[in-house]
């Protein structure tokens, strides 16, 4: 068996016939090592009632064991009409006590193809793809979906073609399609269009998919003039789109709206277009949405201005970052640094200039309340200008000319994060490298494999490793970092073992007085307590490189609901993360604070922390506040990305909760009865905070600054 691209836990055939499910997938060999037993499993999302399945290991391929398993949906029948959703996990025991469950991935874009209609009771059992790409299955009512494969725009005209799906039509000859069409919707008018719509032949589905002739019957096409329907554009316009369906069904009829179309890519490229309506122009842009992939329509007032500075804006970023300038930027850097050093200049840098924060805000503001003799900049990203223009700092904007001319000749870097792999160090500056976080997952040389976009394994290691042999001292919180960064980054020179300069300031403004002025000038509420949620990024879900996904997996009704009176979420999301999330609705509970300069402050007004794999609760445990992890996907985490240096789940300073309920019983509980720490939060805090003393930022400036 030859297999490109295979992953582990996911899917690699899925089928169905006589209504049973048969799928084979690759489990990675190292995984069935040394445990006692290891099968599969689908669990009821709410009730955790669990099948187990039958399977059989098939041949081994690579580092991979392939395994078919069957999901005999008759035998099961009754079970799955009592329960609504089933989560497909694969399992590994050694013993009642270490039992490890990971979802296990889809593969497949039309996997509802794959479809088990109940004609008596009128049902449908289905497999899908959840949003985080894992498989899950759901008894439901007759449902409807279309997608568009194509779509393109030119001039006014919009046309499309694609499929739908009503599995009832082709899965039994019971249904007569009796009109078919294209509803579009807008913001500004409730009132449903009617578009045009044709339906062709689509042999090539039944080539794939089980099913009677009519699934050939579901393709669909069109076009339509947007004039016809826009009308003046005072405001801006936004077009959904749905398909809507009349049938037959054992002599009754029936109509069925589809859920809000999607679609694969865009045909024509030039997406945007401008068309002349009643003597104004106006701008039509066709696209996906980013999360959902579903077809957008949107039209506003053309503005030739605006236009023109965003287009020129577009190329000189293009030219920016083009591979030819950079060159042409790392040979003038490279001249200008043998120009004699300026001494005693430092460039600090936060989160690749996006940040007034973290260590390297800390060791800065030292050493300016110290009035020490330094030429001090700050190294910014030109879209985060407003967070440096309202602070008496000197600031200069990320790869200008200017920038060029600092970085080139300063005495000192001070970062706390990787500077571009490109830039080099000269030999007269020496390279602070303050690092940002405790290491619970593992990092660069310790890790197995790597997930990220535009990188795999090998060149991944390599660019760190390079990077960290520039740094001259490299700050580390506690001894257990120590070993840690030494191995992972390879590095042989100076570790300043003092604490994090960051922690500094909670352990310095831990007071009643500081808490209330850092929630009024954030407009937060005196009289409620604040739940902090700080997760973290996953490597492998990512829009593209640098721009990674994130989905809130809390039920926020139920948490307003049950707790909404005393307390308030504030949200602080990975600065990796590019996820707008839409908290319309939960005005006055949730509070998205993702952008707020310095997670500081969050931390020292936050009564409880909710986190997971994010190094932010080794700095928390200074104020010896509760915590509690949400760890929905750990199993995932920790078998398929990064693993842990620790046993997190036995040594974690809190309770490992799952769900949202799991949560509110945990916050109710604490107060009830108050916070009590446990032995294991207690070895927790000896273990790695035993340095934070609100000193760690003198020590790291004498140690450097002051030698």
């Amino acid at each position: 068996m030859v297999l490109d691209n295979m992953k582990n836990n996911q899917i690699i055939n899925f089928t169905l016939h006589d209504n049973i499910y048969n799928f084979t997938i690759a489990i990675k060999d190292r995984l069935l090592q040394e445990v006692e037993e290891y099968y599969f499993i689908l669990e009821e999302r709410y009730n955790n009632k669990q099948l187990r399945l039958n399977f059989s290991k098939l041949e081994a391929v690579q580092e991979f064991v392939i395994f078919e398993c069957t999901i005999p949906f008759n035998d099961y029948r009754q079970t799955f009409f009592e329960n609504s959703i089933w989560d497909l996990y694969f399992v590994r025991k050694n013993d009642e006590e270490d039992i490890k469950q990971t979802r296990v991935k889809s593969n497949y874009e039309n996997i509802r193809f794959l479809t088990t209609v109940l004609e008596e009771e009128k049902k449908m059992f289905y497999p899908y793809t959840t949003r985080n790409g894992k498989i899950s299955f759901r008894i439901n009512d007759f449902i409807l979906y279309s997608k568009f494969e194509t779509v393109n725009l030119v001039n006014d005209t919009f046309s499309f073609s694609g499929y739908f799906n009503f599995p009832p039509y082709y899965k039994t000859n019971e249904v007569q399609i009796t009109n078919l069409k294209l509803v579009m919707t807008s913001n500004l008018d409730e009132e449903d269009i009617e578009l045009p719509i044709e339906r062709f032949k689509r042999e090539d589905l039944v080539e794939k998919y089980e099913g009677n002739s009519n699934i050939s019957n579901t393709g669909i096409k069109g076009q339509c003039n947007l004039k016809d329907f826009i009308n003046e554009i005072d405001n801006k316009l936004y077009l959904k789109f749905y398909l809507v369906m009349d049938y037959k069904y054992k002599g009754q009829n029936y109509e069925v709206k589809s859920t809000r179309i999607r679609v694969n890519h865009l045909e024509n490229r030039a997406t945007r277009q401008i068309i002349n309506l009643q003597n104004q122009k106006v701008k039509i842009v066709v696209k996906p949405t980013k999360k959902s992939k579903y077809l957008s329509v949107q039209v506003s007032k053309y503005n030739l201005k605006n236009e023109v500075i965003r287009n020129m804006k577009k190329k000189w970023v293009k030219i920016r970052r083009s591979r030819k300038l950079r060159v042409i930027y790392k040979k003038a850097f490279s001249l200008i640094s043998k120009l004699p050093r300026k001494k005693n200049t430092i460039i600090f840098e936060s989160f690749h200039g996006k940040q007034f924060s973290d260590s390297p805000r800390a060791i800065y503001e030292y050493m300016a309340a110290n009035n020490m003799n330094y030429d001090m900049y700050w190294s910014m990203d030109r879209r985060h200008e407003q967070v440096f223009n309202d602070r008496d700092v000197q600031a200069v904007r990320r790869f200008s000319i200017k920038w060029l001319l600092l970085m080139a000749r300063a005495e000192y870097w001070v970062s706390n994060s990787r500077l571009p792999l490109w830039i080099p160090k000269p030999k007269h500056t020496k390279y602070l490298q303050t690092w940002h976080g405790t290491p619970l997952k593992r990092l660069a040389a310790d890790m197995d494999e790597v997930h990220m976009p535009g990188t795999n394994t090998t060149k991944y290691k390599e660019n760190f490793i390079k990077e960290a042999s520039k740094w001259d001292f490299l700050v580390s919180p506690n001894a257990y970092s120590t070993v840690i960064f030494k191995r992972a980054f390879q590095f042989e020179k100076n570790v300043i073992e003092s604490g994090y300069p960051r922690n500094d300031f909670l352990i310095n403004s831990n007071n009643q007085e500081s808490v209330n002025n850092i929630k009024k000038v954030a407009n937060l509420p005196l009289d409620k307590k604040i739940i902090l949620y700080a997760p973290t990024w996953r490597d492998n879900q990512f829009y593209s490189k640098g721009k990674y996904k994130f989905d809130l997996q809390m039920d926020l009704d139920r948490m307003n609901e049950q707790l909404g009176d005393e307390y308030i979420i504030v949200l602080r999301l990975h600065y990796l993360v590019a996820e707008n999330l839409d908290l319309t609705g939960y005005e006055g509970f949730v509070y998205d604070f993702s952008h707020h300069e310095d997670i500081r402050e969050l931390y020292l007004i936050a009564d409880l922390l909710i986190t997971d794999y994010s190094s932010v609760f080794f700095d928390y445990a200074n104020l010896k506040r509760p915590m509690l992890f949400y760890v929905y996907d750990i199993e995932d985490y920790r078998d398929n990305l990064r693993g842990f240096y620790f046993d997190f789940e036995q040594k974690a300073p809190g309770p490992l909760v799952k769900t949202t309920e799991e949560i509110i019983n945990e916050v109710l509980a604490i107060k009830e009865n108050g916070f009590i720490p446990s032995t294991i939060t207690e070895e927790f805090y000896n273990r790695f905070c035993y340095l934070e003393d609100g000193q760690a930022s003198k020590r790291v400036v004498e140690d450097v600054f002051q030698q």
